[in-house]
């Protein structure tokens, strides 16, 4: 059987009043809610988008549980479900890890929602980083000092626990970790997510054919979702008020 690399996307099903809390200020629940779930369908398409000689296979680490037919509407086909048991990011890592390799991929690489625009390549070479030889940790830092990937092929679970998730210091720790283990470090590109109203702006201006971030060495994928609502609300502000017929 040829290896096959477990990619788990992290999300909550999208609903009005349910996650990207940071971004109601500036976009209202409701737009919030919208915007969350294209970027789950832009996630799934440029996943569904590598090559298939990379052999993976797609899960979704979601919740609440019982928002699996909602969730589904969103993914492409052949993604496998998987509700989230704890609150702790940490500690659905730590399980999730654990349990994917025991069903045998050869590595598992776990990511946010919040990057529509990630480019496919990065995965690619998550992936290919894993697959060769030796033991290691891929990590794809975010601007915020997160990371929105990070892969493993063996269970490493002190890169979870404890870890002041959310925070600007997460990216840097979790490097620390992995040298006192003796575990090499593969860094991808930086990349953003978006939660909050600045990044909503980055992504806007990146929508707009601007550059993410000024050093930004490769192009951003379709996000095509993500461009067809935010070009939809333009026009919406922009159209000119209706006018009552005369007659």
């Amino acid at each position: 059987m040829s290896p096959t690399t477990a990619i788990a996307l992290v999300c909550k099903t999208p609903a009005i009043g349910r996650g990207k809390s940071r971004l109601w200020p500036l976009l209202g629940q409701v737009r919030s809610a919208q915007l969350s779930a294209c970027f789950i369908r832009d996630v799934a398409e440029t996943l569904t988008a590598l090559p298939a000689t990379l052999s993976r296979q797609c899960y979704a680490l979601f919740s609440p549980a019982g928002t699996e037919a909602a969730l589904r509407e969103l993914l492409t086909p052949g993604w496998q479900l998987i509700p989230r048991e704890a609150d702790d990011v940490g500690q659905v890592l730590e399980a999730s890890l654990k349990a994917l390799l025991e069903v045998g991929h050869d590595g598992v690489i776990f990511m946010n929602s919040d990057s529509p625009s990630l480019p496919g390549i990065l995965i690619e070479e998550a992936i290919n980083a894993l697959r060769a030889d030796g033991d290691r940790v891929v990590l794809g830092p975010s601007l915020d000092g997160g990371y929105y990937l990070i892969g493993l092929k063996r269970f490493h679970p002190a890169l979870f626990r404890n870890m002041a998730w959310s925070t600007p210091t997460v990216f840097t720790t979790t490097c620390a970790r992995a040298a006192q283990m003796g575990l090499p470090v593969h860094v991808l590109r930086e990349w953003y997510d978006v939660d909050e109203a600045q990044d909503f702006h980055r992504l806007k201006a990146e929508c707009g054919g601007q550059p993410p971030f000024p050093d930004a060495v490769v192009q951003g994928g379709p996000a095509r979702y993500t461009r067809a609502l935010l070009a939809a609300w333009t026009a919406a502000e922009t159209s000119p008020p209706h006018q009552p017929s005369q007659g």
